[in-house]
């Protein structure tokens, strides 16, 4: 994937997996990564927020889906 754009912030690694197998059953390309402030929690442990990347093309759809599914929070 290349030029990603985030179309959500979540709190866990789990919610975001869950949330791009949602964007992924849906043909969006998705992509989880540990934002910056997650990156230099718990003393070099994984945790901490994650962003929901996309393709700028999906974005429309892909908060769409996020929204239909009941996650309104933006980035």
């Amino acid at each position: 994937m290349d030029e990603l754009v985030v179309v959500k912030v979540v709190g866990t690694e789990p919610e975001a997996e869950l949330l791009c197998s949602l964007l992924r059953s849906a043909g969006i390309e998705c992509a989880g990564r540990q934002t910056n402030l997650g990156a230099g929690a718990a003393d070099g442990m994984p945790g901490g927020p994650y962003e929901l990347v996309v393709l700028p093309q999906d974005l429309d759809d892909a908060r769409n889906i996020l929204q239909e599914r009941g996650d309104t929070g933006e980035q």
